[in-house]
């Protein structure tokens, strides 16, 4: 099983309702995705809590998938590239990894 995590920080806007309009346009485009894409086991999109200060992300992703060439097919897939374009516009920065859960061992 591959894990997949990415996280965002959003642009500030004209005023804080506009960052926060944004961020709830990014997770409605991210979980529409979970019915568009075949390839997903599984998606959630969280926020950041608000109190949180500082370097924090303020979105994040976590997906799952069967295997490297399900995230593969998810990655390619024209909904996702179209999402990836609408964040490209609302985002700041950006961080993201993806593992095999299924090798991962504690240590």
């Amino acid at each position: 099983m591959i894990k997949h995590i990415v996280m965002w920080t959003i642009r500030e806007g004209e005023t804080t309702r506009i960052k926060y309009e944004r961020m709830a346009e990014v997770k409605a485009r991210l979980v529409a995705l979970k019915d568009k894409i075949r390839e997903i086991c599984s998606l959630e999109v969280n926020f950041n809590s608000p109190s949180a200060s500082g370097d924090n992300y303020d979105v994040v992703l976590i997906a799952e998938f069967n295997s490297w060439a399900d995230l593969e097919a998810y990655q390619k897939h024209p909904d996702h590239i179209e999402v990836a374009e609408y964040l490209k516009n609302v985002r700041q920065n950006k961080a993201a990894i993806d593992f095999d859960i299924s090798s991962s061992s504690s240590t």
